[in-house]
Order: structure tokens, then sequence, then C-alpha cells
């Protein structure tokens, strides 16, 4: 079985720990310099460690959890939202090609992740106008 593993460089360690603790439960290897967090729903390997942050040409764009359904997508969204963490609802909006039902979350240093479902394949885009899969701070969509 294969399994994603991201390591992110993050601002402040304790900050971050904080908000992924809260967004993908308690991490499974803790250092002074280091954080670990080893999921099963999602299967995620997901690394933190002190370093330099910023975005420039050629960064992350954003990162995603793909769900089974708009049910488990509203399941996520309430049960983070009773964690503390702020999201930004997004129902059914064409991005990347599929139709989805989603929702954002934004990590201490601006990592935006998408909790998302698709609920079919499309034949377009998205709309330049809509918010699909771009960072708070632009106006168009990088998919």
């Amino acid at each position: 079985m294969a399994s994603v593993h991201i390591s992110l460089n993050v601002a402040d360690l304790d900050r971050s720990i904080d908000f992924y603790r809260r967004f993908l439960g308690e991490p499974s290897k803790r250092r002074p310099d280091y954080a670990k967090f080893v999921g099963a729903d999602p299967e995620l390997h997901l690394a933190l460690q002190p370093g330099r942050v910023g975005r420039s040409a050629g960064s992350l764009s954003h990162l995603g959890i793909r769900v089974a359904s708009a049910a488990r997508v509203r399941d996520w969204k309430e049960a983070l939202e009773q964690r503390g963490l702020s999201t930004e609802e997004e129902k059914r909006e064409a991005c990347c090609y599929a139709l989805q039902e989603k929702f954002w979350v934004t990590d201490p240093d601006g990592n935006r992740w998408e909790v998302y479902t698709v609920l079919e394949d499309i034949d377009q885009k998205a709309d330049p106008a809509m918010s699909c899969c771009k960072p708070a701070t632009e106006s168009a969509p990088s998919c």
C-alpha cells in the first residue's frame, strides 16, 4: 500500500503543531525541531520542521484531502470547527475539471488545505472569477 508524505517548512513549530493537532490529531513523533503526523483516515504522513517560509515561483499552491462523499465533507468541517479551526466553506464548485463539494482551512504559515469530494468530472476548468484552488491572496485560479 502506498501513502503520501508531505514535509513543510514552518515559521513557528509550536504554533503549527497546535494547528495540525486540531486538524489531524496527535503527532506520532515530536522532537524539539520536528513533528510528524501519521494518519490512517486520511492516510497521510506529514512532517513539520522549522525553516524558511515564503511564497516564491514554483511554491506550493495548496494541499487537499479527498473524502468519499459530501456528507464526509460536512463531518470534517463540523469536527474541525469544534476543535477551534476556522473554515472557509465552499459548497458545490467547478474546480480543476470537476464539480466538487469542499471547504478550506489555512495553517499558521498560510498553507491552504481543501477537504473535498468530487461529485462528477466536467469538461470545463473553472470560471476565473471563482476562488477555485487559489491562495487567499491571489485573484485567479491556479488549477
